[in-house]
């Protein structure tokens, strides 16, 4: 009778557990928010896929999403699941940027804060095979702070070197004792920032690229001082440089 007694309490302890799990799953799955909706085809078949881009948000707040993912489902009933980074902000965007004729899905995260760094991922899915491809790298920048209230960047793929006249924040600088009449206290670098944004665009040629855009700041992240850009094509099983460009923060003001 014991045993009887045990079986009974064990099978209702798990129907309790199975029930609790399921309710969790669903309460979970009902949280999820679309944030956009696709009908295209990225697997190079020729029938649209079915593309969403969802996120979960925090329960105490809604406007940071925990979990981000791409959701794909094809034609023959397969179900595809891409995971993303947390943030503020998601993007999804289908355009065939390693140029193979079939459309990749490139989206950007926001991860929020002051720096406004976006976390960038470009998949794959032709032929019904999901695989990251890469995305470029930021450019590499030398920066310094110069005697006389100046800055200078150097970017290393291009050799070029930019100089900056900020003497319009000298008394900022005097103040924070980075400059003594004009010279500087000790050397001091820029802070090169990771790409603020990444972005497909379109060339005259109809080429699809990816263009970037990195800030520099001076001594603190509201210290302003340029905005470089740069623009990268797809070619040979990499990203090439296509074009670097400088622009100060003035022109953006």
């Amino acid at each position: 009778m014991k045993r009887e007694l045990l079986l009974v309490a064990a099978a209702f302890f798990l129907m309790s557990v199975t029930a609790i799990t399921g309710a969790h799953a669903f309460d979970e799955k009902a949280k999820s928010v679309t944030i956009s909706t696709y009908e295209s085809d990225v697997t190079g078949d020729g029938i649209n896929e079915s593309i969403q881009l969802k996120g979960v948000p925090f329960e105490d707040e809604e406007d940071y999403l925990k979990e981000i993912y791409i959701d794909i489902a094809t034609t023959d009933e397969k179900q595809y699941k891409i995971p993303l980074e947390s943030g503020s902000k998601a993007s999804l965007k289908l355009v065939d940027l390693n140029q193979d004729g079939v459309k990749d899905l490139f989206s950007n995260v926001l991860t929020g804060g002051s720096g406004g760094i976006t976390l960038n991922y470009l998949y794959t899915l032709k032929d019904y095979i999901k695989k990251e491809l890469v995305v470029p790298e930021p450019l590499e920048i030398a920066s310094t702070f110069e005697n006389g209230y100046k800055a200078k960047i150097t970017i290393g793929q291009t050799g070029k070197t930019y100089l900056f006249d900020l003497k319009d924040r000298k008394k900022y600088y005097k103040k924070l004792g980075l400059y003594y009449k004009g010279r500087l206290n000790e050397p001091t670098e820029l802070t090169v920032n990771s790409f603020q944004s990444l972005k497909p665009v379109k060339l005259r040629t109809g080429e699809m690229v990816l263009k970037g855009v990195q800030r520099i700041t001076g001594i603190a992240n509201a210290d302003t001082i340029a905005f470089v850009e740069s623009t990268w094509k797809y070619g040979n099983s990499k990203w090439n440089l296509n074009n670097a460009s400088v622009r100060t923060s003035n022109k953006n003001r």
